[in-house]
């Protein structure tokens, strides 16, 4: 744990305070996952890898100013709590906005988020009810299936929304499937934490007419 710890600083350039942010986060989670089953319970002991490291990597594939983040079924946080952690020393501007319509992981949201001192907002309403956000940078981890998170995505981009979804070995089908509803220009990312996955990084998108 201690080695992924220090792994997860040096590969994505984290500050003394800034660790002291996912020590914090770390400590809560363990403390409510036995409660309200944030995440699998075997993948706590690979927590800085599996969840921190997957969810920061998402980072290295923004190209522009980012003022806004959206995050569809946040869950335990990954992949937007993580990044707003990183983002409050180098992008403290930027605005999270979590949407998750489980009140008790709505509830762990808020107090990770306060703990950290983030700038986020937590919504507990469903994802299709949600004001428009005009976000710069959408994403979404193991909540649907692409065909189903474009469709969620289309009300809240702009011309020039980034959308980051990691996505496991299904991908190929999901994009198949997709591509039968939307014009999808995708770009396949590997991931760093998992030879079986991969981000799908999508800055063109529009439905079939």
């Amino acid at each position: 744990m201690q080695a992924d710890r220090e792994s997860f600083a040096n590969r994505f350039y984290v500050s003394r305070e800034t660790l002291a942010m996912f020590d914090t986060y770390a400590a809560l989670l363990n403390k409510w996952n036995p409660k309200i089953n944030l995440v699998s319970r075997k993948t706590l002991t690979d927590l800085w890898h599996r969840h921190f490291a997957d969810s920061a990597q998402l980072l290295q594939h923004i190209d522009a100013e980012y003022k806004s983040w959206l995050d569809f079924g946040s869950g335990a946080g990954f992949p937007a709590l993580v990044v707003a952690a990183l983002a409050k020393e180098k992008r403290p501007d930027t605005r999270f906005t979590l949407v998750e319509s489980d009140h008790r992981k709505a509830a762990f949201l808020m107090t990770v988020s306060s703990a950290l001192g983030v700038n986020a907002d937590i919504v507990t309403h469903r994802i299709e009810t949600l004001q428009t956000q005009n976000a710069d940078v959408i994403s979404a981890r193991a909540v649907a299936p692409l065909d189903q998170l474009l469709k969620w995505a289309a009300p809240h981009a702009h011309k020039s929304t980034v959308l980051l979804f990691p996505k496991g070995n299904s991908y190929e089908s999901e994009l198949t499937m997709a591509r039968k509803h939307w014009h999808i220009g995708a770009e396949i990312i590997p991931s760093v934490t998992d030879s079986s996955s991969v981000i799908l990084k999508i800055k063109d998108f529009e439905r079939v007419s």
